[in-house]
């Protein structure tokens, strides 16, 4: 019995059917992902939609679960593999042998995207040397030594451990925090007459509001990330600080003659490497204010390759560089700061290989069913 219904159940998966239903919940995906981006913005979008098994509580769909992209396109490569295992073994089916392939590759490579793939970016500006790229949404509380004038030494706190609350030891430090609030975002205001004390006890956080406000995700805002956090050394207390995105200099405290910076920002990923930016041209067409041609003239050095070379980025040409892609994405400051979108995605090249397996299994199929027509048409004039 068990043994019957399990055929069934292989026997629908790989059906037309299932494809045909699970394409039609794909394109709905599709739709509902494009008009969630005006409130939600791109990267929350995709994320809710289709890079989730399953989709809840969004407006779109009334509250109601929907499968989500992850999970339709782990039934589609599923479906493909069963479809694909039906072909016949033999040279007539070649090509579609090599289409099916390319297409699981396909949605394999969505997958790798989806578990795997990090977008940060690197803003730099003309004659400005940076050796980081940083997140476009998830912060980081910064503890900096900079007691040494030539090097600062950076330990970093994720928002999301923030978000716990607790004690957080600070690796290779004498250092912990205590953290005793978290907004993911918030803002501040200065501390009204009679209004209640601020928690922070140090800095300039005494005479600032904090006032919790809801999470954004659209393109084009930020969340002013804060908290109050109390830095512990030797058993002393330092008082409680007032960290915030809204704050524009960090603060700072010296314990034992070393001095330590509290930061706020977006979260860096330091790189073995820098660059410098040497120019940066913004074209546009004749008589128009209509862009023509943003690049950046790029000095890349890493010393670990003994290796210092000028690369120009510019649209549509990426630079390749130990396994990230520098893309051309923005500018600003009057044309003297450049913005490059960087992608580190371990399945880049899995799209170029099912495209190029696609192509040729139609050129193949397509081929021997010429072959086969010419053939059939060469006996019947025989005949």
């Amino acid at each position: 019995m068990i043994k019957t219904y399990a055929l069934r159940i292989w026997k629908y998966t790989r059906s037309l059917q299932l494809t045909i239903i699970l394409l039609a919940l794909l394109m709905c995906l599709v739709l509902f992902c494009t008009l969630a981006q005006v409130e939600m913005g791109t990267q929350g979008a995709v994320n809710a939609y289709m890079r989730s098994f399953i989709v809840w509580r969004q407006p779109l769909l009334m509250s109601l679960p929907f499968p989500g992209g992850a999970l339709v396109g782990l039934l589609l490569t599923i479906n493909l593999t069963g479809r694909t295992l039906e072909l016949q073994r033999t040279w007539a089916k070649a090509g579609m042998w090599l289409v099916h392939s390319g297409l699981v590759i396909l949605f394999a490579g969505e997958f790798v995207a989806g578990m795997m793939q990090v977008d940060t970016n690197l803003s730099i500006e003309v004659g400005q040397t940076v050796n980081y790229v940083q997140s476009y949404k998830n912060m980081e509380l910064a503890v900096i030594d900079v007691t040494d004038p030539t090097w600062d030494e950076v330990y970093s706190v994720p928002d999301n451990l923030l978000a716990k609350g607790g004690t957080v030891a600070i690796p290779g430090t004498p250092l912990s925090l205590n953290v005793k609030r978290y907004f993911a975002n918030a803002q501040l205001t200065t501390l009204a007459p009679g209004a209640p004390p601020s928690l922070a006890t140090a800095g300039v956080g005494t005479g600032v509001s904090v006032v919790e406000q809801p999470v954004v995700s659209a393109d084009n805002e930020m969340n002013q990330a804060s908290a109050f956090v109390e830095p512990v050394a030797g058993g002393r207390s330092y008082g409680v600080w007032l960290t915030s995105v809204a704050l524009g200099a960090p603060q700072s405290f010296t314990h034992e003659g070393r001095t330590y910076l509290l930061s706020m920002r977006l979260l860096r990923q330091y790189l073995p490497y820098a660059f410098t930016l040497k120019q940066f041209r913004h074209d546009v067409y004749p008589g128009t204010s209509i862009p023509k041609n943003f690049s950046s003239l790029v000095q890349v050095m890493n010393p670990s390759r003994n290796e210092s070379r000028e690369v120009l980025i510019y649209m549509n040409q990426p630079l390749r560089y130990e396994g990230k892609t520098f893309y051309q994405a923005s500018f600003g400051k009057n044309d003297t700061l450049s913005v490059l979108s960087v992608v580190e995605n371990p399945g880049w090249l899995l799209p170029y290989v099912s495209c190029v397996l696609v192509s040729l299994g139609l050129l193949v199929h397509f081929a021997i069913v010429l072959r086969r027509s010419l053939k059939r048409r060469q006996d019947q004039k025989e005949g």
